[in-house]
């Protein structure tokens, strides 16, 4: 081997050194290895339509923790994190002219536009350089080379086909062994400073005491959640019972932020939950956590089949909804100011904390698109802003299943908001937390001010349109639900277990959700 070959390895939502196929490669074909990552400034712009911040302070944050993190374990390996600030293909072209003994330039396959844009120009630039380009797949718990679907356009277009297929078809191949020892960075090459939120224009955010992800970016703490939730605590045996929480951090796994940053690789999850299962228990709630891995490969490959289509208002149906775009209802959305308090609750979580549970996006999708009928792209976009663990193939193919041009076998599916809100947090305790200025209405009550008396009101110090919005909207279907909340007085007849525990004749609602028959939600 040349003393000379130097392989680039371009770092982007594949930011971990377990299972990372592209560390192993570079260990055998090069004498020195450049752990590259840049803060691409197309990232720190605005969304697509509306305009709203690309990347978020929370996402930020949590990315920036991701990167000191991966340059520590590099250090630990005898390399380093090269951090530099600007377009890949401009820093790549540099350092192939700074080098001098760059053979190739390796990194993981993307599957939308803005990524296949940058993928593209480097290709080109090392094109250019006489450099070879390497790539992976990496993304997914099954690679794209192994579904059984004999091209992505036969990709099925209902979740429960593909689940099927690839369980009784695929395969899900092994970890790549993590490395003891990296080929260190060719020599006098800077590793470069990693940028603070300010160098981005952007703000550090708050941390909130309430929130339900108070956890930090990187490798280190993705592994350190599994162990915990895992093997410490044994809570993956009940996460099919407890997945639509809503208060508290071991409702669900919270692995959803390390996965779209490729802190934690899903082949990793799997083979710990197969060992789980061997050691410990197997039940439905370790299968669920599968389950949920493959929604996120479906997306995916959703998004190889369909392209800028998961981005165009018609959808993967080419369907014309005569879609709103009022900016005031919009406002009013987003800043959790509709006087529906479930729907103002979850709001409100995510702009204070960049995180929401499954259960509540699914409800703010439906009444931002069902009840308000704004363009769903409103909704993707603002989520795009603000979600910690946004992923661009889920967030955009959950909102198109939300707007019902996506990958839904259902016409129509709508939420019912207060239906919802009594099934989930049936004492109010969750929209108590966020919604203060509702504190003193007690029991279920809370989901539906409007509907209580003045004197009610006047008791709980509540004044609709004035210390709290009355509903910009309110659906017939919710009436049917006004009457039958858990009071104020005495444990409620929905089971009186507190919001993170969902209600017992409700646990499997949310399991039910993408096959159940039943239009009302």
């Amino acid at each position: 081997m040349s003393s000379s070959r130097t392989v680039i390895c371009l770092l982007r939502n594949d930011l971990r050194l377990h299972d990372n196929e592209l560390f192993h490669w570079a260990q055998r074909n090069a004498e020195h290895i450049v752990p590259l990552y840049c803060f691409d400034p197309r990232h720190y712009v605005g969304t697509y339509n509306y305009s709203l911040p690309k990347t978020g302070p929370f996402r930020l944050r949590f990315l920036l923790e991701s990167i000191r993190d991966l340059r520590n374990t590099l250090i630990n390996k005898g390399s380093n994190l090269v951090v530099r600030r600007g377009k890949p293909e401009e820093v790549v072209a540099d350092l192939i002219r700074q080098l001098g003994s760059v053979s190739s330039v390796a990194f993981h396959e993307e599957v939308t536009s803005e990524e296949l844009n940058v993928e593209k120009r480097v290709k080109d630039v090392c094109a250019q350089m006489k450099v070879k380009v390497h790539t992976c797949w990496g993304s997914t718990l099954y690679h794209r080379d192994d579904l059984p679907f004999p091209h992505m356009s036969r990709l099925p277009d209902v979740y429960t086909q593909f689940r099927k297929a690839v369980e009784s078809e695929g395969r899900v191949r092994p970890v790549f062994s993590t490395p003891e020892k990296l080929n260190p960075l060719p020599p006098g090459l800077e590793e470069g400073a990693i940028p603070t939120a300010e160098d981005l224009q952007q703000t550090e955010p708050v941390t909130d005491p309430r929130s339900a992800f108070p956890c930090s970016g990187g490798e280190s703490q993705a592994l350190a959640r599994l162990k915990h939730y895992f093997w410490d605590t044994d809570a993956v045996a009940t996460y099919k019972e407890t997945r639509n929480g809503l208060i508290g951090v071991d409702y669900s796994t919270k692995f959803s932020p390390w996965l779209a940053m490729g802190c934690i690789s899903p082949r990793y999850i799997y083979h710990q939950i197969k060992q789980y299962e061997r050691e410990r228990t197997a039940n439905q709630s370790t299968y669920w956590v599968i389950f949920e891995l493959l929604w996120r490969d479906y997306f995916r490959f959703v998004s190889v089949k369909y392209g800028n289509r998961i981005f165009q208002v018609k959808g993967l149906q080419d369907k014309s909804v005569p879609w709103k775009k009022d900016m005031k209802l919009f406002d009013a959305w987003k800043e959790g100011r509709t006087g529906v308090p479930f729907v103002d609750a979850n709001m409100r979580e995510l702009a204070a904390t960049g995180f929401m549970s499954n259960r509540g996006r699914q409800n703010v999708a439906s009444f931002l698109t069902k009840d308000l009928g704004l363009d769903w792209r409103m909704g993707a976009e603002w989520f795009e802003s603000l979600l910690i663990d946004h992923d661009v193939c889920s967030n955009y193919g959950n909102w198109l299943y939300s707007a019902g041009i996506g990958n839904d076998p259902r016409e129509n599916r709508k939420f019912n908001m207060i239906k919802q809100g009594l099934d989930y947090d049936n004492n109010g305790d969750y929209v108590r937390q966020w919604v203060p200025e509702l504190q003193n209405i007690r029991g279920g009550d809370v989901h539906t001010p409007w509907a209580l008396s003045t004197a009610a009101l006047a008791h709980a110090h509540v004044t609709l349109g004035d210390t709290y919005p009355a509903p910009i909207v309110t659906a017939p279907e919710w009436s049917r639900h006004v009457n039958k909340k858990a009071g104020g007085t005495g444990p409620s007849p929905r089971g009186k277990k507190g919001p993170s525990h969902t209600p017992k004749q409700h646990r499997d609602r949310g399991i039910d959700f993408y096959f159940s028959r039943s239009k009302n939600l």
